[in-house]
């Protein structure tokens, strides 16, 4: 069983408080989990790249602070904050982040 952050029942937390860059690599943080959706806090250190890859499921990427870049089916992205992005199930896609980076990926039922 993967430990959450939060309980499964109203409940916040201050994500700016839960950002830790690692040193080198990705860092994730499952914030809350049910049978449906996955919400996950990912801080990737600069320089950091994740190969590309795709998932059984849908899921969006929130970014709440830094720079990277997401190809999502041969397309790039830059990713900053505020940038809002739906990966539908199955999709390939890469990041690379340019500077300390982090952001929420929910996975979603696909459909």
């Amino acid at each position: 069983m993967t430990a959450t952050l939060l309980p499964l029942q109203s409940s916040t937390i201050q994500l700016r408080e839960a950002i830790k860059y690692p040193a080198a690599g990705v860092s994730s943080k499952v914030l809350i989990k049910d049978n449906n959706c996955q919400h996950t806090l990912l801080c990737l250190a600069a320089g950091s790249e994740v190969s590309e890859h795709s998932s059984a499921r849908n899921a969006t990427v929130n970014v709440i602070e830094g720079k990277g870049v997401l190809t999502l089916e041969g397309n790039d992205i830059v990713l900053e904050p505020g940038v809002f992005v739906f990966m539908p199930a199955r999709a390939l896609h890469a990041l690379k982040a340019e500077s300390n980076l982090a952001f929420i990926l929910t996975f979603s039922e696909s459909n």
